[in-house]
């Protein structure tokens, strides 16, 4: 009885939406801690997550020379950031980007950091919708800002360094970042209708075949549109994918799922029939097919 207690004010504090409070760590429903919405250095800093922040800031060695070139730059910006404390990346690279900032005698008021989460139901949103309107599908991401403009971002972990990338955003040197297909699709499908960009297919294919970073890439976009029930968003982006490469066994079983979510089963079904004949013993497409044709009969 204690545990079946223990566990539903796990859950009930895990889904109350909270108003905006500094570095408000919640309890999933599996038992681990983590911090959403808006926090600081001093939430990263806590008991639970002090460890690895504090060793990847204090092992990380600062290109001091480098830094100086720009940071008389840097005080013009604003930055945002988007990580996840449940995130291996963000572990990473969000000390080291606060200990370059640190070295730049960055005012730390300029900056605003954001916890995501990684529950299914509530796949890299904040507890408030934070994200919104940021096309956030990596963690971490960094953006700079001029005079409330978005000048570039940093995408999950630098291009060269920490030090070189920020140099090229603050002094307009040219930068790409990491993942620019992704951002190149959401940038298409909130300026355009997905009617419109039916009819671009074999142009855009040919196009984000050779900047796209793998199958992964849409794939996490894909379900970024589909936790949010961006249905429409979701389907387009992972048979665009599947259109990139035809040849991954994993590009339609997304596919295949979000079908199956939107209960189309028919598409689902063939879908999940291309990734056996991919990958025939997958265990994954093997039980989805029963699941599939358990929900016609009924």
């Amino acid at each position: 009885m204690k545990s079946f207690l223990n566990l539903f004010i796990c859950i009930i504090s895990y889904t109350t939406v909270f108003a905006q409070t500094l570095n408000h760590e919640v309890i999933d429903p599996e038992g681990h801690p983590k911090l959403l919405g808006l926090i600081n250095k001093e939430g990263l800093q806590k008991d639970t997550y002090k460890a690895w922040f504090d060793a990847n800031h204090d092992h990380y060695i600062v290109n001091d020379q480098l830094v100086k070139t720009f940071s008389e730059s840097l005080k013009d910006y604003k930055i945002k950031v988007f990580l996840g404390t449940w995130c291996g990346d963000s572990k990473k690279e969000v000390p080291r980007f606060y200990k370059v900032l640190e070295t730049a005698n960055y005012n730390l008021d300029n900056l605003e950091v954001i916890a995501l989460d990684n529950q299914k139901e509530h796949y890299k949103q904040g507890p408030n919708g934070e994200e919104k309107g940021y096309n956030i599908h990596r963690v971490p991401t960094f953006i700079f800002y001029k005079d409330d403009k978005e000048i570039n971002r940093i995408v999950e972990h630098p291009i060269e360094t920490f030090e070189r990338d920020i140099e090229k955003i603050v002094t307009d040197q040219p930068y790409r970042f990491n993942y620019i297909a992704a951002n190149y699709i959401q940038h298409l499908l909130a300026t355009k209708t997905i009617d419109q960009l039916n009819t671009e297919e074999t142009k855009l294919v040919a196009q984000l075949s050779e900047f796209v970073k793998g199958s992964r890439e849409l794939n996490t976009l894909g379900y970024v549109y589909l936790r949010t029930k961006a249905f429409d968003k979701a389907l387009y982006t992972f048979k665009l994918n599947t259109l990139i490469f035809p040849y991954k066994s994993n590009v339609y079983d997304s596919l295949g799922e979000a079908y199956f979510i939107t209960n189309n089963y028919t598409e689902a079904l063939i879908n999940y029939n291309k990734v056996l004949a991919l990958k025939p013993e997958d265990k994954n497409a093997l039980e989805m097919i029963q699941k599939i044709n358990l929900a016609i009969k009924q």
